[in-house]
């Protein structure tokens, strides 16, 4: 498969900077599933291995509510599997949205190992997959990405390469420069002989995002700060665009300390960009 990404990730694809960035773990129970049939799990529910490349698949689990609903296609953080979010999948699938997560290589069910440069490269191939088998089996809302944390670069790589694919885009816990992140993960950039702007560029490519945009920050983020979410909603020129503040929240405890808020700004923002049935 071509990838659409024209930056080179390869200064991050180390071992020593792989091992701050990726934390994969597999799925207890996962092997023996199928390379590329939807495998039934529970009502609604249903699991893909997606082609990527180099003989390499990539799992996701798609929580579906309807053929009419919206879609969001989601990548998650990087110490995450997609068999995390089996209990929240059931609850957007309860607000009238398809939820699909989507993992990277070497995590869940997925085969191969994850570096920066697959993880760039399998998102295309993840967004193909899911828009060709939503179609195939039916399914006619609009489809949103988002990314949370790691996730966040999938999310707006999609963006900036396939705006017409999508409907709207969701940024949680997003960094705006891939630099200050790494050096708190102990890596220095010039050492490794990274430039932002040859990089993630995540400030140019939202620049470029039109659509509906939202941006989820947890007030406390230790790792990503909220000062990131504000650059990255205050460069996008989106007319319709939202910035959520989760206060008292840091990084992992976003989902704890607020779940409702988190939901219903998602809600709010995937029917009002044109989901078609409220559930």
């Amino acid at each position: 498969m071509t990838s659409h990404t024209t930056s080179d990730y390869s200064c991050l694809d180390r071992p020593e900077v792989l091992a701050f960035l990726f934390h994969p773990r597999p799925e207890p129970g996962a092997l023996g599933a199928p390379a590329t049939e939807a495998e039934a799990r529970t009502p609604g529910t249903s699991d893909v291995l997606i082609p990527v490349a180099d003989a390499a698949v990539v799992g996701a689990r798609l929580h579906l509510a309807d053929p009419a609903a919206p879609s969001i296609l989601f990548f998650h953080g990087n110490g995450e599997i997609v068999a995390d979010y089996d209990d929240l999948g059931p609850r957007y699938n309860r607000m009238g949205i398809n939820f699909i997560a989507a993992d990277y290589r070497g995590y869940g069910r997925s085969t191969g190992r994850p570096t920066v440069t697959a993880m760039m490269h399998d998102c295309h191939a993840v967004l193909a997959f899911v828009g060709d088998w939503l179609a195939g089996h039916g399914f006619r809302g609009p489809l949103f990405a988002m990314g949370r944390s790691l996730g966040s670069a999938s999310a707006l790589e999609l963006a900036d390469a396939h705006p017409d694919r999508l409907s709207g885009l969701i940024v949680e816990s997003g960094f705006a420069y891939a630099g200050p992140l790494l050096r708190l993960l102990g890596v220095d950039p010039a050492a490794i002989g990274y430039r932002e702007e040859a990089g993630f560029r995540h400030i140019d490519k939202i620049a470029r995002w039109t659509k509906p945009l939202l941006v989820i920050h947890a007030e406390f983020d230790q790792i990503i700060p909220f000062s990131d979410g504000r650059r990255l909603f205050d460069a996008c020129h989106s007319p319709q665009k939202k910035l959520l503040k989760i206060p008292g929240a840091d990084h992992n405890s976003i989902f704890m300390a607020g779940l409702g808020a988190y939901l219903a700004a998602i809600r709010e923002m995937v029917f009002s960009a044109g989901g078609s049935h409220s559930g």
